[in-house]
């Protein structure tokens, strides 16, 4: 069963009387547990696709079910509502609260939601033995290295239990190694806890890392399938 499903989605913008289409007719079928990589050139409209499957925009036409449910015609308070139980973020700026330790970050959604706070602590514990840093929550996020914030912010996404992870550039900011460290809690988190990914990546080296790769060009996929597929395709 898919997690994701886009039928003829499009989205325009408009600046005064100017209309720039973006997307043209998008379908996209991401099923429970996959791990896709999303590539395109700037203005491909990769990131117009990631705030539609975020629900941080909607589209202008077609239709998108998420979870199961018809997500299309939802309200601003709605999609909040689906947004919150459904999807975990990851940003390339880790967004961090300087002044919270990383236990206190991590926890901060649950707290949002109403939870009582030793639940809340106990559960941030939890995920963050998940990324590996199960004995840092003590720290101030300035006392971390970047890949140990990105794996907090990792952590921060998930204390929800969301069943989808979002990533758009998440390693844009980590050097060769530390990059390779952050793939690989991803990678554990998909192959372990089933968790379905989507990152948004201008690296082939990254997409490597995904079981799948779906690349746009001008608003349209004009690539669906493995990863060394494509490469072999380009290479032909």
């Amino acid at each position: 069963m898919s997690l994701i499903e886009l039928s003829g989605v499009c989205k325009s913008y408009r600046t005064g009387d100017v209309v720039t289409p973006v997307l043209f007719g998008i379908d996209l079928q991401v099923g429970r547990g996959d791990y896709l990589a999303l590539m395109g050139p700037s203005g491909s409209g990769k990131s117009t696709l990631m705030n539609l499957l975020g629900l941080l925009d909607r589209a202008d036409a077609g239709h998108y079910r998420l979870d199961g449910q018809d997500v299309t015609g939802l309200s601003a308070a709605q999609h909040a509502g689906v947004r919150n139980r459904t999807i975990g973020f990851v940003f390339q700026s880790f967004n961090l609260l300087k002044r919270m330790n990383v236990l206190e970050n991590v926890a901060l959604p649950l707290l949002y939601a109403g939870q009582a706070r030793a639940a809340a602590r106990r559960r941030a514990q939890e995920v963050l033995e998940q990324v590996g840093l199960a004995t840092l929550g003590h720290r101030m996020p300035n006392q971390l290295s970047g890949g140990q914030q990105q794996r907090v912010a990792i952590a921060r996404s998930l204390v929800n239990r969301p069943p989808l992870l979002l990533a758009d550039e998440p390693t844009g900011n980590l050097d060769t190694r530390t990059t390779s460290e952050v793939l690989e809690v991803i990678g554990q988190l998909n192959r372990e806890q089933g968790l379905t990914i989507v990152i948004v990546t201008h690296e082939a080296d990254v997409a490597r890392h995904a079981k799948r790769l779906v690349k746009l060009k001008d608003g349209v996929v004009v690539y669906d399938g493995a990863p060394q597929d494509e490469r072999q395709e380009v290479a032909a």
